[in-house]
């Protein structure tokens, strides 16, 4: 037994538990009296009467409708409203018109058990109460509690309508379900407790229901009076139990139920709500509950079929109910309360006790200094950011793997993989389709027959299904079709099959057998959030931490859950759930408006990521000038020069750390033909730290080109394929075969600079790629897709895009007036990588952001990503040391480092550990290990001129960097 100290308010229990931070606990206990028995002693019996009363304001509130709401508050002096639908703006301008004609404040209700969201539009949601049921970490719970309170009080609302602590022990309860938080009596009463005192320590009273219990019911009491048919014993020890622990720790209020239980309320169909042996013999007598006691809606078929307006409402307070929520007829109601009180059916101490405890529960709410709402910024702080970011974390959370044979889950070597997406469900499964697709390619196959499907689905060795239904409200209806449950097995008999249930667990009640699939996932809802979170699960990206809140048959008891481990690929989420500012990172909207209005660029897109998640990711302006296509995050841009670290440097790290290649290693060592040369002694580690008096350059192609007409010369090109022309450089222009080499001989006949010092160089990245082209005897373009970019999911990565890509998905580079005549659009903008037939080592590599920043992340993971490990920490950690800083050569091994001075590639603002690189088509990629960041900003600057440098000389990306550093609070 637990040693409590108790605090006795206004008849209501209070343990100790958060007096410190409670302000529902009142300390000046005799200014609250003051107060209380002031109004009260100056009240007249009508007024008393209409206390009780709590009306609901209608959806559509007509002038005439609000004129009738104000009469009935201005002469019968009603204490409380409770709205049901609407709007935040038009809620808040309502309640501060009601207030504004009530003579004493009026308590303001509303049912808000998953949020605001519940009722209204424009406001915040959180999971219904099965998906937090699934929560192992009751902290979540409780802070989900304090942030529906504190959206009910900037709304001006003082009573929630929750927690619902019915144990739902029936599947086919058609109006608890989801609302519950399981079956578990002891997990329901522990997922309350956690939500009520997170709402009761901000302010807002609690309102448990429905009592006694309305979780083992297979009828809606809204349309007719649904049957409990167990004896007391085992109402007392289950149903009974989560209102026990709640007002042992001090529930504020108990909503009672419209139910007919026959082992306690002999007479026959007579309602639970208006009976004095459940309320007031249970509920008050045996329970010793003491504060408010609320009746659910009077205008449920539950119970208004059984009495009259008036007669009914009369019942209802005569059983023991101090609130009659949804009175049908107020006047009526409030003039047979009254007569009863002048008969002596209801005494004066009744009747006060009734109101004072109401007076008392205005007071905890702050109603004696009433203040009307202020509307600024009232959707704004509605749907804060804080509270999205829990949302997201309260969906991570419950996510629950019920099935994992093989460890399917999560899915691994990406590259093995051709994955179909197929969709059942009568509801969107575009978010999770769109998700699922950051992190491999995975098409969606539709068929309208069987046999289609299958035959379509030969072509996939894995099948992700996803069983979408409407998200509207946990009243929908949540069943496989037959046909659905026929095409399940089908295609689970014959592909490894994985399951995302986006709708209420007990959806696979209706499965015959789940022996077919590999892996279930239960993600009890078809939320943008649930969509994108079970996406990340199945990749890796979120471990699963859910636990199954009911039982779904003899395999899936309650309790069942899979853990799947975390594979460190990229998850996608809010700036605060990695320790930065959303509203800091918003600025750098106007510095990327400000280049796009300054023609520095048509468009970019721009990825920030923290600590293995993505937090910012936007897409801005377009393709071209002409504004004809929006730029998309599936568009693919021409990196230029990153080529060099994310293509060619991860090759040599990872020979490195095989010991094919050294630091040391020589190029004439690398190249055979080089021996003998001026550049025979030049290591790996000087030319890659571009400190070996190589030249920055080499203009290849002005050689190529007619001395009179300034254009291709024939001698080096044709128009047309030929077997001795066969290098393709744009559409119609094919180079020489045999000049692939000779530019090889011209950099190794090529001068050295005569001083040795820091020159970014080109040049090492041609010598790069004919080494390791020789020693794998593959080009580089399948080498990088078989080494890195396939395992990775870097599936829009790739040189010659396109044979990959259609071309309306790649950002064109320039118009090229110098050297092709024509708009460059899915050809490599650098004249010498096209040279080199679109396959080079210093450019000719094309992605979107999204893939470039899973490489930088497999960089900052330490050569690891999905489960792989590419290369070793310790080896990359050498390529990102700068070796020859105390020559003031900034550089490491082929990655760009801050700057040693005041001028440089990045902000300054950032670590020594940082890396990165930068393109001529206005790409920039930056890496952080100290502060785990990583920056990705992809443009075509270049377009339609390459002698457009506004987007340099502005600082735009550094200025950006700076932001972005700027944004970090902890």
């Amino acid at each position: 037994m637990r040693n409590l100290v108790f605090f006795i308010l206004i008849g209501t229990t209070f343990n100790v538990y958060a007096q410190s931070e409670n302000p529902l606990l009142v300390q000046n206990q005799e200014a609250q009296r003051f107060w209380v028995d002031s109004v009260y002693n100056k009240m007249t019996l009508k007024e008393k009467v209409g206390q009780l009363f709590m009306i609901d304001i209608p959806v559509s509130t007509s002038k005439k409708e609000v004129d009738e709401i104000k009469r009935l508050v201005t002469e019968f002096f009603v204490g409380g409203i409770i709205f049901t639908k609407g709007g935040p703006l038009q809620q808040a301008k309502l309640t501060n018109s009601f207030q504004s004609v009530s003579k004493i404040p009026l308590l303001v209700g509303m049912d808000a058990e998953w949020g605001l969201g519940m009722r209204l539009d424009s406001t915040q949601v959180f999971p219904y109460n099965m998906a937090l049921g699934a929560i192992q970490n009751d902290t979540l719970i409780e802070e989900t509690g304090r942030q529906i309170a504190r959206n009910c009080k900037r709304l001006g609302i003082h009573i929630n309508f929750a927690p619902v602590v019915d144990i739902n022990t029936n599947p086919q309860n058609p109006i608890i379900g989801n609302r519950s938080f399981g079956e578990n009596k002891n997990k329901v009463a522990k997922k309350a407790l956690s939500l009520m005192r997170g709402m009761q320590k901000e302010g807002i009273l609690t309102s448990a229901k429905h009592f006694p219990g309305h979780g083992d019911t297979e009828t809606d009491s809204h349309n007719t009076l649904p049957i409990i048919n167990f004896d007391s014993k085992r109402i007392d020890s289950v149903e009974l139990h989560p209102f026990k622990t709640l007002i042992n720790d001090g529930l504020t209020s108990v909503m009672t139920a419209h139910l007919s239980i026959p082992s306690i309320e002999y007479r026959q169909d007579y309602p639970s709500s208006i009976s004095e042996k459940i309320v007031t013999g249970i509920l008050k007598n045996e329970l010793g509950f003491n504060g408010l006691v609320i009746s659910d809606g009077l205008n449920m078929k539950g119970v208004s079929d059984y009495k009259s307006p008036g007669d009914l409402d009369l019942a209802a307070f005569l059983a023991g109910n101090d609130i009659l929520l949804m009175s049908q007829d107020v006047p009526l109601a409030s003039q047979k309360i009254v007569s009863a009180y002048y008969s002596g059916a209801i005494t004066e101490e009744r009747l006060s006790k009734s109101v004072k405890k109401i007076l008392y529960s205005k007071y905890k709410v702050g109603l004696n200094r009433y203040k009307p709402i202020d509307t600024t910024f009232l959707y704004q702080e509605l749907n804060s950011v804080k509270g999205k970011v829990l949302n997201n974390k309260l969906v991570e959370s419950s996510l629950t793997v019920i099935k994992n044979n093989k460890a399917t889950l999560p899915i691994k070597n990406l590259n093995l993989k051709k994955i179909a997406y197929v969709s059942l469900g009568d509801s969107s499964g575009d978010t999770f389709y769109n998700e699922l697709n950051k992190y491999t390619k995975v098409d969606w196959v539709k068929a309208g027959l069987l046999s289609d499907m299958i035959e379509k689905l030969k072509n996939y060795n894995y099948v992700i299904v996803g069983f979408h239904k409407s998200n509207r409200s946990p009243w929908e209806n949540y069943k496989f079709k037959d046909k659905e449950l026929v095409w399940l097995y089908e295609i689970a008999r014959l592909n490894t099959t994985v399951l995302s249930v986006f709708a209420k667990p007990y959806a696979m009640l209706d499965m015959i057998t789940t022996t077919n699939l590999e892996s279930i996932l239960i993600s009890y809802q078809n939320s943008n959030e649930a969509q994108e979170k079970s996406a990340q699960l199945l990749f890796g990206a979120l471990k699963s931490k859910g636990v199954l809140p009911v039982s779904l048959g003899e395999d899936y008891p309650e309790g069942t859950y899979v853990e799947t481990r975390s594979l460190n690929r990229l998850s996608y989420g809010l700036p605060e759930s990695v320790g930065m500012n959303s509203y800091k990172l918003q600025r750098i909207d106007s510095i990327v408006d400000f280049a796009l209005t300054e023609k520095m660029a048509p468009g970019l897109q721009l990825i920030v990521a923290r600590k293995g998640k993505v937090i910012f990711n936007k897409n801005y302006g377009y393709h071209t000038y002409n504004k004809f296509k929006k730029v998309k995050g599936t568009d693919i841009y021409d990196l230029a020069s990153l080529t060099k670290i994310l293509a060619t440097l991860p090759m040599i790290i990872e020979m490195k750390d095989k010991g094919i290649v050294s630091l040391n290693t020589k190029v004439g060592e690398m190249l055979p033909s080089f021996k003998g040369s001026n550049k025979e002694h030049i290591t790996v580690r000087s030319m890659l730290s571009h400190y070996a008096k190589l030249k920055a350059w080499i203009p290849f192609y002005v050689h190529t080109l007619d001395t009179v007409t300034r254009r291709p010369d024939k001698k080096y090109y044709r128009n047309y394929k030929t077997d001795d022309f066969n290098i393709q450089v744009t559409n119609n222009l094919y180079f020489r075969k045999d000049m692939k080499d000779s530019l090889l001989l011209k950099i190794r006949d090529s001068d050295l600079r005569t001083r040795l010092s820091y020159k970014y160089s080109d040049l090492p990245y041609y010598l790069l790629k004919k080494y390791i082209e020789d020693y794998y005897d593959d080009n580089l373009d399948r080498l990088t897709q078989q080494h890195f970019y396939s395992s990775l999911g870097a599936n829009n990565t790739s040189f010659l895009p396109l044979s990959r890509f259609k071309k309306k998905r790649i950002v064109p580079t320039e118009n090229d007036q110098i050297f092709r005549g024509e708009i460059i659009h899915g050809y490599v903008h650098d004249q010498g990588a096209a040279m080199m037939g679109g396959i080079a080592g210093h450019a000719g590599l094309f992605a979107n952001a999204n893939d470039i920043t899973k490489i930088m992340q497999m960089y900052l993971n330490g050569g690891s990503y999905g489960g792989k490990q590419y290369f070793e920490k310790a080896t990359l950690d050498e390529f990102n040391k700068c070796h020859y800083c105390y020559k003031n050569v900034r550089r490491g091994i082929g990655f760009d480092k801050p700057q040693l001075g005041k001028v440089g590639p990045t902000c300054g603002c950032l670590s020594r550990k940082s890396f990165g690189h930068s393109g001529f088509t206005g790409t920039f990629t930056w890496a952080d290990p100290e502060e785990e960041i990583i920056y990705v900003f992809l443009s075509n600057r270049t377009f339609p001129n390459a002698a457009n440098r506004k987007l340099i000389s502005n600082n735009i990306r550094s200025d950006i960097q700076r932001l972005i550093y700027e944004a970090i609070e902890y």
